[in-house]
C-alpha cells in the first residue's frame, strides 16, 4: 500500500528541518513494512533557504521529496503533488503538525482498509481537543463553517482542518466536480464535492495545537473563501456525477 502524505510549505527555512525529521521518525516507528510511505515537501513560491532545506533532507531521507511547483498557493501545491501521485492513499497536514500525528493512523487504516473514501481531522466533533486557539480564531473558523453548511448546505463540520487523506482513485472524480481552487479553499472544495457524489467521508475528532505563529491571515481568508464559496456553489448546481 502506497501513501504519500503532502506538507505545503512556504518560506518555511526556520522550522522545516526540525518538523519532516519530526515526520519521519514518527513514520519510521508507527508504519510498518504494510505501507511504502513518504512525504512531499510542496514548496510553492518560497524566496528564502525553504529549497536547499528541502532538497538536503530529499538526499538524506528516504521517505522525503522536494517538489518545487514555483507558485503560491496551497491548493496548487496539492494539485501538483496529487496529480503527479501513483499512491493508493494522498493526503496533507500542516508543516507546524497542528494535528497530533497519532491521529495518523487513525486517518489511513480506514482508507486501506476501503471502509471510507476521504478521512478528515475535525475540531468541531465531540471528542476533539483544541489547545491554544484564541477565542478570536475560534469564532472566525466556527462562523465560516456555519457559511458552508448555510450557504452550500454541507453536513461535514470543520472545513479548514488541515488534515485531510483520500483514496488517489476519487481524485479525478472531485476534480471534474470542482475541487480547482489554487489556494486554502481546496481542501474545503474537497469535502464539499465529496459529499455531492455522496462519497464515504469519515470525519475523526482530534487533537489541535494551535499555533501562534501561523501565517494565514483572517481578513484575506475571508475574502477568497467567500468568493470560492460562490464560484463552488453555481459548479456543483450544474455538475453531474
Amino acid at each position: 500500500m502506497k501513501l504519500e502524505i503532502t506538507i505545503p510549505v512556504l518560506n518555511e527555512e526556520e522550522t522545516l528541518d526540525r518538523q519532516i525529521r519530526i515526520v519521519d521518525a514518527f513514520l519510521a516507528e508507527h508504519f510498518d513494512a504494510d505501507f511504502q510511505v513518504h512525504v512531499l515537501i510542496g514548496d510553492n513560491g518560497s524566496t528564502d533557504k525553504t529549497e536547499a532545506i528541502g532538497r538536503a533532507l530529499e538526499q538524506e531521507l528516504e521517505r522525503v521529496r522536494y517538489i518545487n511547483v514555483g507558485q503560491r498557493g496551497v491548493g496548487l501545491a496539492l494539485k501538483k503533488c496529487w496529480g503527479d501521485s501513483s499512491a493508493d492513499i494522498i493526503g496533507y497536514m500542516d508543516l507546524d503538525l497542528a494535528t497530533d500525528l497519532k491521529h495518523l493512523k487513525e486517518a489511513i487504516l480506514p482508507l486501506a482498509a476501503d471502509e471510507a473514501d476521504l478521512s478528515v481531522g475535525s475540531r468541531l466533533l465531540k471528542g476533539s481537543r483544541v489547545v491554544g486557539r484564541t477565542m478570536k480564531r475560534a469564532f472566525v473558523s466556527r462562523v465560516f463553517n456555519l457559511m458552508l453548511k448555510t450557504y452550500l448546505g454541507v453536513k461535514f463540520t470543520d472545513g479548514m482542518c488541515g488534515f485531510k487523506f483520500l483514496q488517489r482513485k476519487q481524485l479525478d472524480l472531485l476534480t471534474s466536480l470542482g475541487t480547482q481552487s489554487d489556494g486554502w479553499f481546496y481542501s474545503t472544495e474537497l469535502l464539499a464535492c465529496a459529499e455531492h457524489a455522496d462519497l464515504r467521508l469519515l470525519e475523526l475528532p482530534i487533537t489541535w495545537t494551535d499555533d501562534p505563529n501561523t501565517k494565514a491571515k483572517i481578513g484575506p481568508l475571508a475574502i477568497e473563501y467567500i468568493q470560492a464559496m460562490r464560484d463552488l456553489k453555481r459548479k456543483l448546481s450544474t455538475a453531474v456525477v
